[in-house]
């Protein structure tokens, strides 16, 4: 590999939007994220319907019987 391209590669911590925090490595020294593995579906067993702007409620309506 050539010398003094690759940016560097160090400890970074991740915060969640849920609150909790962690370290890993990155080349930026902070990192935001909206779900990490205490709070995705998958690994709580918690179905968690995240609405953004009304879609969910939209798509009701749309295909709601009349």
């Amino acid at each position: 590999m050539k010398e003094g391209i690759h940016p560097e590669y160090k400890e970074a911590k991740a915060v969640c939007a849920c609150g909790e925090t962690f370290i890993t490595k990155s080349t930026k020294p902070s990192i935001h994220v909206d779900i990490c593995s205490k709070c995705h579906p998958f690994f709580t067993g918690k179905q968690k319907l995240v609405d953004a702007e009304g879609r969910v409620e939209k798509f009701k309506r749309k295909y709601a019987k009349k």
